[in-house]
């Protein structure tokens, strides 16, 4: 059973590496490139509602494992709806676009927490402790992403052509699916597939007293009170919403700005700026094996110090972009993508962590929601409309020709190197504010 579940967190976040890391190149390229922040910050804002409804869902209606297929199915025809679209309109219109974009997020993001149900309920159903059993399961969803990131980089379909590519010098080395809408279909077949996979799965339900935590978090003012008014515990959560920042400016941005290079021609024929998916998929393996490092840090040293790693890992990553190129400043790119497991983990891992700990019985849930909400929601949402902003001032989309003349593709040109400093300062800045003001308070544990 464990590996049946193991092979659905494959698929699950298979769908996500389709395109997530890729899809500003695509957006680009239809004339979407000013509205990017605006399409992942739609990530935060829908993980802040559909979650908690789909999962009120699974206590009261459905079986969590048929609604987890039905929220697949309906988002992979969504997706699947996004590319035929694509296929016929080259000039993309943000009004025709984006509602499909966001019916697909409406009913995927949900399966995040839908998954973990249907799996926490099946290993205790068979006698297993989720907290032994799970990690090694939910490792292969980032084996996942992982690998869909590495097919979509260089597989591309040409003149009714199949076939795989790892240069820009590669005569169909543009029409790799990082560039054009076959990441959307990829992203809808693996769809389809997950769903019919999750059919297969035995139904399993949340025992009664786990049923109807973190649901509408937002209308339970109690509980908020109960989190909000412990200072330390406050603190906290805003911080967390600032450091929620860094995540979608990185998924949003990191591949148009690796991708750029392509069009500066002392970089033509780079394997770095060519593979950009490719080189972006060391931050998901740095991410897997770092993990194993988050619980022995925060036993031994603390939340306070293992957040203000994860800060400085962040301003690393921003100050390595600012710094790096695919020929002699190819080590800086490589090395942020190295530190963004430990900005990752050490920061939305070890959050996770921590308000399981200080929160009360029977609110660890919520606990867990007001952290997502905060983090991935609030934090996200703000901070990439802010850097989309901040981006867009410096860099701007236009047609330049790469592979030695072979072609010309629409790049994000520009000053790159000013908004990678501006955020590695801004995270720099809130990890000295976080040292400053979040203080151990005695009755308040700050490690896990």
């Amino acid at each position: 059973m464990r590996a049946r579940l193991s092979i659905l967190y494959f698929l699950q976040f298979g769908v996500w590496g389709c395109y997530l890391t890729c899809f500003g190149q695509l957006l680009g390229a239809g004339g979407l490139g000013r509205d990017i922040a605006w399409f992942y910050a739609t990530v935060g804002i829908v993980s802040i509602i559909t979650p908690a409804l789909m999962g009120h869902l699974a206590d009261r209606c459905v079986k969590p494992v048929t609604l987890l297929a039905i929220c697949h199915g309906v988002a992979a025809a969504a997706m699947t709806g996004a590319w035929i679209y694509v296929q016929r309109h080259p000039v993309l219109e943000f009004r025709v676009f984006f509602p499909l974009y966001l019916l697909f997020l409406a009913f995927y993001m949900p399966t995040m927490a839908l998954a973990n149900t249907v799996s926490f309920g099946i290993l205790k159903s068979r006698g297993q402790r989720p907290v032994d059993a799970f990690p090694s399961i939910r490792v292969w969803g980032t084996v996942g992403f992982v690998a869909a990131m590495w097919f979509v980089n260089c597989a591309y379909w040409h003149d009714g052509v199949f076939g795989f590519a790892f240069s820009d010098l590669h005569p169909a080395g543009q029409f790799r699916f990082q560039f054009t809408s076959m990441q959307l279909l990829c992203a809808g077949i693996m769809g389809v597939m997950t769903a019919l996979y999750a059919l297969s799965l035995p139904h399993a339900s949340l025992a009664a007293g786990e049923k109807n935590q973190g649901r509408f978090i937002l209308l339970q003012g109690s509980l908020w009170r109960k989190f909000f008014g412990n200072s330390t515990v406050r603190i906290f959560l805003v911080f967390a919403a600032l450091s929620g920042v860094c995540m979608q400016i990185s998924n949003g941005f990191a591949t148009p700005f690796i991708s750029h290079f392509t069009g500066i021609s002392e970089y033509v024929g780079s394997h770095a700026s060519g593979n950009a998916t490719m080189l972006f998929s060391l931050s998901q393996i740095s991410e897997a094996l770092c993990l194993l490092l988050v619980g022995g840090a925060l036993k031994k040293y603390g939340i306070r110090t293992v957040f203000a790693v994860g800060g400085l890992a962040w301003g690393l990553r921003f100050l390595f972009f600012s710094g790096g190129n695919p020929s002699e400043g190819l080590w800086m790119l490589v090395a942020s993508m190295l530190v963004y497991g430990i900005g990752f983990n050490f920061i939305t891992i070890a959050g996770h962590l921590y308000m399981e700990q200080v929160s009360e019985k029977g609110t660890v849930g919520f606990g867990q929601g007001v952290m997502m909400l905060m983090s991935n929601g609030v934090g996200a949402t703000a901070g990439t409309l802010v850097a989309g902003s901040i981006i867009n001032h410096w860099c701007h989309w236009e047609m330049v020709e790469v592979g030695g003349g072979s072609g010309v593709m629409r790049l994000f040109m520009g000053e790159w190197q000013w908004p990678w400093l501006i955020f590695g300062i801004y995270a720099l800045l809130m990890t000295m504010a976080w040292l400053l003001f979040f203080k151990k308070k005695r009755g308040v544990a700050t490690s896990a």
